[in-house]
């Protein structure tokens, strides 16, 4: 049944509709066809279908419901033209008829929902960090391959090539398309939350570019983090990286100046903070509290940090005793170079850049940090709090050479000369 009322622009509700349907129309055409790249074309297909017969016909009363139902029935066809049709039926291990209604699941701690197979999908670790990130903007996001490569700054070619790749990679291999359960969930969950998190750094505090923040990348990575905390509701670690957003966007709108300007945390006008989205991250960090049954895992005491910061209502208020020690739960936790440069920065704060200088002074010969611009200006920053403006110049000099981000370079450079004598 199709709506009454005439729609002003049919192709523009038609691109709506689909941009928010397709994650779900090509997860549950991907459980039907067992392909990820196979089920997006046939989502496509069915995206063409509606562009032929909507302007004609009127936009249908369920017009999510018709995308999906028009794509089951395309993947339906197109097992039913194969040559090895028995086998795929025998695979499938359910009946054409039927198979719009999915199957309980075999064990309790499976989850059977297709969105969430999907994730689990894209996020596979037997592909490379970028195509996961390109793939799962593709599928989950609803990103066209240009927007990517513009969020990216990369050119639409290889962006497409990424996720072609990423494709045929998940066929050659025979990933499966299913959610893992047991010892094996542990493991690809943290692949999945890797990819939301790098996707919203990204949009964050942009490695390349002329601006500092692109906040459209930021909301498709905390819509990812929603959405998968409401389908793996019993997860801390899930709940923990969704706090952890909610947080970080909160500050977004004091992040920058009136010129796009990077503004430094301890000048932004908290003011200008979302309390809403802060009281989103809390109400998460509850969750993982209440769900966790062992030691915090490390989006959850970031999570607790990001909450430190927002409970701050000044910059002095701020608690850098217990972010220190969280930052030290946090290197245990999962140690590495970053971390512990980020555990300095809180140890000046709470008892002086002396013993801070020492934690990055070690860090010194760390090869991850060589080019990481954030190590020199760590440390020209304790430098100048102790007076040694000299030292403090040159090391931000250096880090603004190291800067790929022309905002950051600008800020860098603007610190150098305030070291001058």
């Amino acid at each position: 049944m199709s709506s009454s009322q005439p729609s002003a622009d049919p192709r523009a509700t038609v691109e709506t509709v689909f941009r928010i349907e397709s994650p779900r129309v090509i997860a549950a055409v991907a459980r039907i066809v067992r392909d990820v790249g196979i089920a997006e074309e046939l989502a496509q297909d069915a995206l063409v279908a509606a562009l032929e017969q909507w302007p004609r016909d009127g936009v249908p009363d369920n017009p999510g419901a018709w995308l999906m139902a028009t794509a089951k029935h395309r993947a339906v066809d197109l097992i039913r033209r194969k040559e090895n049709y028995a086998r795929k039926l025998a695979e499938i291990g359910r009946d054409l008829s039927t198979v719009a209604e999915p199957e309980e699941p075999a064990d309790p701690d499976d989850i059977d929902d297709d969105l969430l197979r999907l994730v689990f999908t894209a996020c596979h670790p037997v592909l490379s960090a970028e195509a996961r990130i390109a793939l799962t903007l593709r599928l989950l996001g609803g990103l066209t391959t240009p927007e990517i490569a513009r969020a990216f700054l990369v050119p639409e070619a290889t962006v497409a090539q990424r996720i072609v790749r990423a494709k045929r990679t998940l066929a050659t291999k025979n990933v499966a398309f299913e959610v893992p359960y047991g010892p094996d969930r542990e493991a690809r969950l943290g692949s999945v939350l890797e990819v939301i998190y790098l996707i919203f750094n990204e949009g964050y505090a942009a490695t390349a570019g002329d601006d500092w923040l692109r906040p459209s990348l930021c909301e498709d990575a905390l819509r990812l983090a929603r959405q998968l905390a409401g389908l793996m509701p019993k997860e801390p670690e899930v709940h923990g990286l969704a706090s952890l957003l909610e947080f970080q966007a909160s500050r977004m709108s004091a992040r920058t100046g009136p010129d796009g300007a990077p503004v430094l945390l301890r000048d932004q006008n908290r003011g200008r903070w979302n309390r809403p989205l802060i009281a989103r991250g809390i109400t998460a960090l509850g969750r993982a509290d209440a769900t966790a049954t062992g030691t915090p895992g490390p989006y959850v005491l970031q999570a607790a940090i990001a909450a430190c910061h927002a409970h701050a209502y000044t910059y002095e208020e701020t608690d850098w005793r217990t972010i220190a020690t969280l930052y030290g739960l946090l290197a245990a936790r999962a140690p590495s170079p970053v971390v512990e440069l980020n555990r300095a920065v809180a140890v000046s704060m709470a008892d002086g850049p002396e013993p801070a200088l020492t934690i990055v002074d070690a860090l010194a010969a760390e090869p991850a940090l060589r080019d990481y611009h954030l190590l020199p200006s760590v440390r020209g920053d304790l430098l100048a709090r102790l007076g040694r403006t000299a030292e403090a110049r040159g090391e931000f000099v250096r880090a603004a050479g190291l800067a790929r981000n022309e905002r950051e370079r600008e800020l860098l450079l603007a610190r150098a000369e305030e070291c001058r004598p």
